[in-house]
């Protein structure tokens, strides 16, 4: 792999949730190339224990830690599998989340309902419970879990995974947009909460990158691109999606006491300037 920088993070601990998908995989690889010990922790045990091998082919430090991340004990016994590999972990990373097609509608506004598709009133409640578990509640339960040490310690680092849906909510997919709002929400209140305690709490805001969850949102079955992907595209002032590799440089940023040591409590947006472009 190659990285914008190189940091030292020989004396880390990483677990990294999520672990097994496109974006946290790239984290993964970049943590250990930076001389990180790496617990990938993922649902998929296969995803898992991929990951951990390509980074111990690699010539890094790596263990599987396969886990579901919305039950604590889960949660604890993944944290025993790393901790008897390196140790205590001193940095988290809560990168587990995603959407749900229950709580997605089709059409993007009321004025475009026809009868026989799913409008905002055919969501479903537990769509929208399992979303918002699934990013709000994992970031909790994990912290709960790994963040303990880290006050023992007085030393610590948890870098959450926001969305640019957090700052400009999507058509049709209400449940996620909220859910990551209250990730950046709820990551600034950790940094309140455990600044005393030595620990440092951010969050990245990744931008539009086409992976395995949105792809059938952003591609037709015969590979060319949906309408959606025109508009997201023609709000991105860069042009173009983003790149797993685009968000590294951030991440080890973060990940570095020495250049963000003074840093805490803030939401980076990685987005191309999505953000900053108001349509005209």
């Amino acid at each position: 792999m190659e990285l914008p920088f190189k940091v030292d993070l020989s004396k880390e601990v990483v677990a990294i949730t999520g672990g097994g998908g496109v974006l946290m995989r790239s984290f993964a690889e970049a943590l250990a190339a930076c001389g990180a010990s790496v617990g990938v922790i993922d649902i998929d045990e296969k995803a898992c224990e991929a990951v951990a091998g390509e980074i111990c082919k690699a010539g890094g430090k790596a263990v599987a830690a396969p886990a579901n991340c919305l039950v604590r004990d889960s949660i604890e016994k993944a944290k025993d599998v790393i901790e008897k590999a390196f140790g205590p972990v001193t940095m988290l990373v809560n990168g587990a989340g995603g959407n749900n097609a229950r709580c997605t509608t089709d059409n993007e506004t009321m004025a475009e309902a026809k009868a026989g598709m799913k409008d905002f009133f055919a969501l479903d409640a537990d769509g929208f419970k399992f979303v918002f578990d699934l990013n709000i509640l994992t970031a909790i339960l994990c912290t709960q879990t790994f963040a303990a040490d880290m006050v023992a310690k007085k030393k610590g680092n948890i870098i959450n995974i926001s969305s640019m849906n957090a700052y400009r909510p999507l058509t049709k997919i209400p449940a996620y947009s909220s859910a990551k709002a209250g990730v950046s929400n709820l990551t600034q209140w950790l940094a309140v909460h455990f600044a005393s305690s030595g620990i440092r709490v951010n969050a990245m805001a990744p931008g539009f990158f086409s992976t395995k969850q949105n792809e059938k949102l952003l591609w037709n079955a015969d590979g060319t691109p949906t309408a959606r992907t025109g508009k997201i595209l023609a709000h991105t002032p860069m042009g173009r999606f983003g790149l797993p590799e685009d968000l590294l440089g951030t991440l080890l940023w973060l990940a570095d006491d020495k250049a963000s040591g003074f840093v805490t409590g803030i939401v980076v947006p990685v987005d191309g300037g999505f953000s900053a472009y108001s349509g005209v």
